[in-house]
């Protein structure tokens, strides 16, 4: 039995639903691979990083879906989609990538679609849909925390917690909205192991008249990948610190304290992790991850909500 490489539903002997597809395109009739190995993507890659509006320490690169042709095509400019092929450094991100996208849309976490296409090297590449672009080349306003507080790239370390939660009360339209969110999306990051959640990994999108947290995006465990007995837990300091972090500095100290929530909104976002917790434990069981780290990332999340006590 096969599971749809962005749905993760049983597809029979295919590699893609027939939902899975139309998440893409209603026209989308299959998903070709990708006539590139993963190590000509990641050439690819190094050879369009300055073109492109997005970087980072994982090699990507813009495409467009052609529908007639059932396959993505390289796109510099018109990109509506980023792929991030194999890293050589850090195993299996892209499956790491894929799952842990999927795990926050369940639990009511905003992403773009995302999943996997396969290469011509049997190896699997993560795609997503590019939330800053619309329908003809149209693009949304978009800007990185980083940008918002004042600090270049090579500062999007030297922030904190707080200084999040002051820039989503500072700049969104309706804060009491965001903060819900922005609570949600911490927690999750606890709970998956993304210790890596920088500056630059948060966003403010302008839509429809209103300025709201981006949708959530460079999602993954990186705790499993990276492992060691040092890891920090957090990329930005709550409470002035990164490791041993608990439900009080989370919940009582951020949630209540910091971002003053409510009972009830707190109360919610905790019920809906709970909630999701079946579908969490389905998803890493039928993911592409090899069965080392399916086993690691299961243990993993188990410690985790054991410390929220969810």
């Amino acid at each position: 039995m096969n599971y749809c490489r962005i749905t993760y539903a049983p597809c029979a002997e295919a590699a893609y639903s027939a939902q899975g597809l139309s998440l893409l395109s209603k026209g989308l009739k299959d998903l070709e691979s990708l006539p590139f190995s993963a190590d000509e993507q990641r050439r690819e890659a190094a050879l369009h990083k300055e073109k492109m509006s997005i970087q980072g320490v994982q090699p990507k690169f813009g495409a467009h879906l052609n529908v007639r042709k059932n396959a993505f095509e390289l796109s510099d400019v018109s990109s509506t989609f980023i792929l991030k092929p194999q890293n050589i450094d850090f195993p299996q991100l892209p499956e790491n990538e894929a799952v842990t996208m999927q795990m926050a849309r369940i639990c009511g976490i905003e992403v773009p679609i995302s999943g996997l296409v396969g290469s011509k090297d049997g190896s699997l590449t993560y795609f997503i849909r590019r939330f800053d672009r619309l329908t003809k080349g149209k693009k949304l306003s978009v800007e990185d925390f980083a940008q918002l507080t004042g600090n270049d790239r090579e500062l999007k370390y030297r922030s904190s917690m707080e200084k999040i939660a002051e820039v989503v009360t500072t700049f969104c339209t309706f804060p009491a909205v965001e903060k819900v969110k922005l609570f949600r999306l911490v927690l999750f990051n606890f709970l998956v192991g993304n210790e890596d959640a920088h500056l630059k990994n948060w966003s403010l999108i302008t839509r429809n008249g209103k300025i709201e947290l981006a949708p959530a995006y460079d999602l993954l465990n990186s705790t499993i990948v990276l492992r060691g007995p040092n890891i920090e837990e957090f990329a930005l300091p709550l409470a002035g610190k990164k490791r041993k972090l608990t439900r009080e500095l989370l919940v009582d100290y951020y949630g209540r304290e910091r971002l003053k929530l409510s009972e009830k909104s707190i109360e919610q976002v905790l019920n809906d992790f709970q909630k999701a917790d079946a579908e969490w434990e389905r998803l890493l069981s039928v993911c592409f991850l090899s069965p080392e780290l399916k086993v690691a990332y299961q243990e993993f999340l188990r410690q985790r909500k054991q410390l929220l006590s969810i």
